[in-house]
């Protein structure tokens, strides 16, 4: 093989290796973002709790709640603890997360609704794991009272 041609061969494996690099960090950059569905799990159970929209607006995250597996059967749908203006609301729908906003490497300044007690948290979102978990915490006050749960992201 001539000099010419391996160094050819060479340049060329350099451009598919840098494309392919380029679209996995591409890909990575996607969904280092809380933006998409995600999957809730019970505390107590382990099990899929419910899918999450969360969508960004104008540089603000909120959460909708899209898809509630294995609701109790003597359940209406209905958040009957809640205190605020969600109140008797269908959950299916309610937005639980909201005006969360980019701080370094994580989203916070905004609330979660734990619609099964009706109360509002102030909440930080940290994605992990390359974009596949995000760690969700609620608290009352400061970061240290409270708990963090993992959803995990479903598409």
């Amino acid at each position: 093989m001539t000099e010419a041609r391996t160094a050819a061969i060479g340049r060329n494996a350099a451009l598919v290796g840098g494309m392919w690099l380029a679209l996995a960090i591409g890909t990575a950059g996607a969904q280092a973002t809380p933006a998409g569905l995600w999957r809730t799990i019970d505390d107590a159970t382990g099990k899929p709790k419910s899918l999450v929209r969360i969508v960004e607006q104008d540089g603000v995250l909120s959460g909708r709640i899209e898809r509630l597996f294995d609701p109790d059967p003597k359940w209406d749908g209905r958040c009957d603890q809640c205190r605020d203006e969600r109140k008797d609301q269908p959950v299916l729908g309610m937005t639980i997360l909201t005006n969360l906003r980019k701080d370094r490497d994580e989203y916070s300044g905004g609330d979660i609704l734990d619609p099964e007690n009706g109360n509002v948290y102030r909440c930080r979102l940290r994605v992990a794991e390359g974009g596949t978990k995000l760690e969700v915490r609620g608290f009352i006050g400061i970061s240290l009272f409270g708990r963090t749960q993992s959803w995990l992201r479903e598409e």
